[in-house]
């Protein structure tokens, strides 16, 4: 879709002429600045009296007196009592995580001072291949981000064997999407992470596509930091990760020349531990990035995006301007792009944010993006055409037949009795599960959930391609305390139809609901019906921000009112079926454990391992 680019950002090499000019007094700038302390994140320090000139989308002049550059159509804000600071850059994100569409992210994250980041479309990509990456694209240039998009690495995340897909990238569709613009930034994080340890042609050849074009590559490597595999990975030209969960984790990637990405997101709260690497082992923190990966759109109503991140980092023990640091400059130096974003020096791009009160409470209060006011006081005060999505994106859905009941039983080996099994636990807070074996009652040749355990059942189907294909499985930790169920379109990362319950029949109410709404997220209980509707490729909304948030915060009350007391447990649940995220996960093809030996089938029930491959 061929749309016009109201907020401009063009090469700096264009710029030149009229940024000289301008910073010699020649020519007078669109915009000034003017006599605020200024956020230095390249010096770090905090310099008082300081004014920023501006011609069109890019600075012209830092100095303590920009009055040369002043003329008569010179838009003019004073920020005298008030920081002046980078606009933040959110290093690992998926804004189909936020149920919005990239539009409303824009319109959400900008009045939080976010003025860009770097995004893996791997969910939409896994849904409807390139062409769902470049709809991303497409809408992202119509905003006034500085949006960089990642080709997605592991579409599928794994292979076939494991899960099911509505596309599949290999090197050929890297190249090509790497192709499309400088904006496309790089690979999306390698999550087949044991597929580039031991030579798989596929991950190697995508690493490759991608070195060649001149981009980076991001990580996802969830073995032990201390694993001596992680060098390997290092080796494959993979230079930043977000899988760091203790300060281990960072030092080790730092050390490999690798940057390291701290992240707190809705349900996994990481910062608190990784940061330590910083305020215990004294580590440098020019190779650490604040992430989110990911916030929903109730956290971005109540919380904020980076903004939030950034104030958790400060109350750890981290400097202001450090964590400052961590959240533009280190960022943009990461994907190789810090001449344009990440600092206010001359040439840069005009993203900036003005601050009032401690620079400790992030509170941003005015936002330029590309050389324009575009939020102030937390409301947005620009506007640009809306993005409008093809009708095939919107039927994403199919089954190929309707579920009943039985679909959710699960056949036990014996006819009566106790039966040993494998069972997911949920992990709040924390994006891995644990495995854990229990005995559970087999009725009439069928296992059956057992509330009085905190067991659910748990299956996915597939819904791409109408095959059939199908698993269920068993999972502790939900908390539901009556008959309830929940059934998703949005199951990271082959994203699936994901349904979880303790009673067979509102599981099936629950995914005849969401296949009814084109995808989306359904909650069934005593209490009534909540739905989510989420029509494009079963993952966003097309609504505004607002009725997003309060859609999603719906889902929340919803599944707290049947006993599911998880923070954010709609983030949390939904990564059930991501194969690739220790320690046991459930796909189409049936549950997968990914350990130190790397990621396999097994069966449900434990007795027989014997016959495992």
């Amino acid at each position: 879709m061929d749309m016009k680019r109201v907020f401009q950002r063009p090469p700096l090499a264009d710029c030149v002429p009229e940024l000289v000019a301008t910073a010699r007094g020649e020519r007078k700038a669109s915009l000034v600045i003017r006599g605020g302390t200024l956020v230095n994140v390249v010096s770090g320090e905090l310099l008082p009296g300081m004014s920023i000139a501006v011609q069109g989308s890019r600075i012209a002049y830092v100095g303590r007196d920009v009055s040369h550059t002043i003329g008569e159509d010179t838009v003019i804000i004073e920020a005298e009592g008030r920081y002046m600071a980078p606009g933040l850059l959110d290093g690992h994100c998926h804004i189909e995580s936020t149920q919005l569409t990239v539009t409303e992210f824009a319109k959400a994250v900008l009045p939080l001072g976010v003025t860009g980041g770097f995004f893996d479309p791997h969910e939409i990509s896994n849904v409807l291949g390139l062409k769902g990456l470049r709809l991303m694209l497409d809408e992202a240039r119509t905003t006034p981000l500085a949006a960089y998009m990642q080709v997605a690495s592991c579409v599928p995340s794994t292979g076939p064997e494991l899960e099911t897909t509505g596309a599949s990238f290999g090197p050929a569709e890297v190249a090509e999407a790497l192709s499309w613009g400088p904006d496309m930034i790089g690979l999306g994080e390698v999550m087949n992470f044991p597929g580039v340890v031991y030579g798989d042609d596929v991950m190697i050849g995508e690493i490759q596509a991608t070195l060649r074009a001149g981009k980076v590559a991001d990580g996802h490597f969830t073995w032990a930091s201390d694993d001596w595999r992680l060098p390997v990975y290092a080796a494959a030209g993979i230079t930043g990760d977000h899988e760091c969960v203790t300060p281990e984790d960072v030092a080790e990637r730092i050390r490999l020349g690798m940057y390291a990405k701290m992240r707190q997101g809705s349900a996994w709260h990481d910062v608190a531990e990784t940061i330590r690497a910083s305020t215990e082992m004294g580590l440098d923190t020019r190779r650490m990035m604040l992430v989110t990966d990911d916030r929903s759109a109730e956290s971005l109503l109540h919380e904020g995006q980076m903004d939030f991140v950034v104030r958790h980092a400060i109350a750890q023990g981290v400097k202001p301007v450090t964590a400052f640091q961590m959240a533009t400059l280190n960022t943009a130096e990461r994907f190789g792009v810090a001449r344009d974003i990440g600092s206010i020096i001359p040439g840069a791009i005009a993203d900036i944010i003005l601050l009032d009160g401690r620079l400790a409470e992030v509170n941003v209060t005015a936002t330029i993006a590309a050389g324009q006011l575009v939020a102030e006081y937390g409301q947005m005060v620009a506007d640009w055409e809306g993005f409008v999505y093809p009708a095939e994106v919107m039927d994403t859905v199919h089954l190929g037949r309707e579920l009943s009941g039985a679909d959710f039983r699960i056949a036990a080996p014996v006819q009566e009795g106790n039966v040993p099994v494998r069972v997911i636990r949920v992990m709040e807070n924390h994006v891995d599960t644990k495995e854990v074996r229990m005995t559970v009652p087999v009725r009439d040749g069928e296992v059956a959930s057992d509330p009085a355990q905190d067991l659910c059942k748990i299956a996915v189907f597939e819904r791409h391609h109408a095959s059939g294909s199908h698993a269920v499985a068993l999972v502790t930790g939900v908390g539901f305390t009556e008959p309830a169920a929940i059934a998703m379109t949005v199951a990271h990362d082959s994203h699936n139809l994901l349904v979880i319950g303790n009673d067979d029949e509102l599981m099936t109410q629950a995914a005849k609901q969401a296949v009814a709404l084109r995808g989306g997220v359904v909650v069934v209980s005593a209490s009534g019906e909540t739905r989510f509707p989420l029509p494009i490729a079963g993952l966003m909304s097309p609504a505004p921000f607002a009725e997003v948030a309060a859609q999603s915060e719906s889902i929340s009350r919803a599944l707290q009112q049947s006993g599911c007391m998880l923070n954010n447990a709609l983030m949390t649940l939904s990564l059930l079926a991501l194969v690739v995220i220790p320690e046991i996960r459930l796909s189409d093809q049936g549950l997968v454990v990914i350990g130190a030996d790397g990621i396999r089938k097994v069966s449900l029930f434990v007795e027989e391992d014997a016959t495992e491959a």
